[in-house]
């Protein structure tokens, strides 16, 4: 009897092929290992590009003294910032706003304003008495901020699909998060300035990267939300952890308040004397005035036009493609404005905020007298630039005239000061009925307003001088 071995027939030899060698001869087909080489190299070509452009963006940041300070670091954290914050208003958006129809949408979003933006309005002068008490503990605050969001993003992920209202006072607290952020931020900016770079164009710096990473947020975001409407919301989370730990790597420099008073943003003939060597200055009251303004104006813009072109848009384009153009007319007038920002002459400032106001209700009068997508795109392109301009022109003026002790306390005061008046303006607009040229002459009106008080004031001054600054340091 023969074995088992012996009655098992042999197995066949693969017959020959001109594509390869047989597996007896210990080699792989060649399709298969082309395949395999081709995905390797593709992968190392992909990580290569990768590395490359992460070498670039680190050396960008860098530049000019950056590395050595620790402004790169925030730089990067801002980009952080701004990459989820995006994330979080396209998740928003595609819920409370495009999901529905309009009249029920501006319904929605006034209901969104009326829990979100009427409680931060109160919260927001807290905001920065609240910061100047808590000095030490800036890379703590910015990373709790990141935390909140993410924890926050993580629970709107289910109530964005449902649209239940317990989206809302999620939505308040990602909001009230965000712009304790930007008031941190802004105080932060000084203490990590390079001594060779001003801080007007730190600020730039710090505005450019912002606006670049919330530009390609915006297509990622868009990617994510074809996956379903919580995934925006989920990519927001993770970003945000990222940030929570990156703003303890921020230098320890950031939490020093060593000389740091808080600073009066308004003096008068019955002021104490010491309040009055904190006062911020004529000059940086004008600007923070205008810039204000233009603040409300983005926010106005912001609400109104999104209801006005989903509703009744211009030029017979879809109401999509006509807020995209808007929205890419005012990106880049921002960016516009952060570039001119770096070679702004800080002897001028005040006459940059006035002429920045100036062409802002110049393009507002335009609009509301020939309302058109030109006029539509015109203004809000002037708008961005205006604001971001405006802000930077503010920044250099605090750093001119303001003392060194109050310096961070203003910068925190006049960033709480500019989020409120953005709820300011974006509350007008959802309230006003939706008509181009009714709409944009109530902003051109009041922008008039506003100018004239600047430019009273700017001859008041008469011309630039020294504010503050020049008195002693010393204020204690």
């Amino acid at each position: 009897m023969g074995c088992v071995a012996d009655e098992t027939p042999p197995i066949p030899a693969p017959p020959a092929s001109d594509h390869g060698s047989s597996p007896e001869g210990g080699s792989k087909p060649p399709r298969r290992g082309l395949l395999v080489r081709g995905a390797s190299a593709a992968g190392a070509r992909t990580g290569k590009v990768v590395h490359g452009t992460g070498r670039r963006i680190r050396r960008a940041t860098s530049a000019e003294g950056a590395g050595e300070s620790g402004l790169a670091k925030l730089i990067e954290l801002h980009a952080l910032n701004s990459f989820g914050d995006m994330l979080i208003t396209i998740a928003l958006a595609s819920t409370v706003f495009f999901s529905v129809p309009t009249g029920e949408a501006r319904g929605r979003v006034a209901l969104y304003l009326l829990v979100t933006m009427a409680p931060f309005a109160l919260l927001a002068p807290v905001i920065g008495p609240l910061l100047d008490r808590m000095p030490h503990g800036r890379r703590s605050a910015m990373a709790m901020s990141m935390l909140a969001r993410a924890v926050l993003a993580w629970t709107m992920a289910g109530p964005v699909i449902s649209g239940s209202l317990t989206l809302y006072p999620a939505a308040l607290g990602v909001l009230v998060a965000s712009k304790a952020y930007g008031v941190v931020r802004s105080v932060v900016v000084p203490r990590l300035q390079p001594p060779g770079l001003s801080l007007v164009k730190a600020n730039s710096r710090v505005t450019l990267a912002g606006l670049m990473a919330g530009m390609v947020a915006a297509g990622v975001g868009g990617l994510l939300h074809l996956l379903g409407p919580a995934w925006p919301l989920r990519g927001a989370f993770l970003v945000f952890v990222a940030g929570t730990l990156m703003a303890f790597h921020l230098p320890h420099q950031v939490d020093s308040a060593k000389g740091e008073e808080r600073a009066v943003l308004h003096t008068t003939e019955h002021t104490p004397r010491k309040a009055r060597l904190r006062s911020v200055g004529p000059s940086v009251l004008l600007a923070l005035r205008a810039v204000a303004s233009l603040r409300a104006l983005v926010g106005f813009l912001v609400m109104f036009l999104a209801f006005l072109l989903r509703s009744d848009p211009v030029a017979g384009l879809q109401p999509t493609v006509a807020i995209g153009v808007v929205a890419a007319c005012a990106g880049a007038g921002n960016a516009i404005g952060s570039a001119l920002g770096s070679w702004l002459r800080t002897r001028r400032s005040e006459a940059i905020v006035a002429t920045a106001l100036l062409l802002a209700t110049a393009a507002a009068v335009a609009a509301a007298l020939w309302y058109g997508l030109l006029t539509v795109a015109l203004v809000a392109a002037t708008a961005g630039a205006a604001a971001s301009l405006g802000k930077l022109a503010l920044d250099a003026l605090i750093q001119r005239d303001v003392p060194e002790a109050v310096r961070t306390s203003a910068f925190a005061r006049s960033e709480t000061l500019l989020q409120l008046s953005w709820v300011a303006g974006g509350g007008l607009g959802i309230t006003l009925p939706l008509d181009g040229s009714l709409g944009l002459g109530v902003a051109a009106g009041l922008l008039t307003v506003s100018l004239l008080w600047t430019l009273w004031s700017l001859v008041r001054l008469g011309g630039s001088r020294p504010g503050p600054a020049a008195r002693p340091r010393s204020v204690s």
